[in-house]
């Protein structure tokens, strides 16, 4: 069984801070902005400083799936710094996010200078893909309960706040249809699923902005179900 694997990419080499982003340009969002959308030109990438970004796909039939959630220090849409195609993924605040921005044009003018930072770029690609192995991987062998457990023990790992032995509080809002979308699941799904922990008392919903895990032990228990249910 896959082990749970952060969707959030923290802490971005640090050459690639330093000689990168240090004279980049500011750039701030509010919740519910977007800082760009798939089929976009690709002009640059972003380190973020503050705040909390999800990056989402979209099907053609408009079903929306988050790929991942970005916390401070992640670098966004360096993809497009190398093969300078259009943006593959869109990418919206969750909260109140300071960014700093870098165009393709300056980055490349760095790269003269400082060749290192190319490889820098292209460690963090290396990572992303490592991460879509493991939601390939998470997709094909587990069940929906265990989909929706990891996700929520993916925020958190990030967002949580621990009340106790085994109770965590999510106190960031994350919608239903969020959940799911992170999840890879049906939105009835996911409402199925939290409706069943919420009897068991697993997890509680409307007594905080987000969720309250009340047994962690027991998310975990069915996130590492065996179950081939989808």
């Amino acid at each position: 069984m896959p082990k749970i694997i952060l969707s959030v990419v923290s802490g971005a080499p640090i050459v690639l801070s330093a000689q990168l982003f240090d004279v980049a340009q500011l750039h701030q969002l509010k919740a519910g902005d977007v800082l760009f959308a798939a089929g976009d030109v690709g002009d640059g990438c972003y380190r973020l400083d503050e705040g909390l970004l999800k990056v989402m796909v979209t099907s053609t039939r408009g079903e929306e799936r988050i790929v991942a959630i970005l916390g401070p220090g992640a670098v966004v849409g360096e993809l497009a710094m190398i093969d300078r195609m259009p943006r593959s993924a869109s990418v919206v605040a969750l909260r109140d996010s300071v960014l700093r921005f870098i165009s393709r044009e300056a980055y490349e003018k760095r790269v003269l200078a400082h060749p290192e930072t190319k490889q820098a770029l292209l460690e963090i690609l290396a990572f992303r893909l490592r991460q879509a192995d493991e939601e390939l991987a998470a997709e094909t062998f587990l069940s929906v309960k265990a989909r929706v457990a990891r996700a929520l023990l993916e925020l958190a790992e990030f967002l949580g706040k621990p009340s106790g032995p085994q109770c965590i509080v999510l106190n960031e809002k994350i919608s239903l249809a969020d959940l799911a979308a992170m999840a890879g699941v049906a939105r009835e799904n996911a409402s199925r699923v939290l409706s069943e922990w919420r009897r068991r008392n697993v997890v509680l919903t409307g007594v905080s902005p987000g969720y309250v895990l009340s047994d962690v032990a027991a998310l975990k228990r069915e996130m590492n179900e065996e179950d081939l249910e989808s």
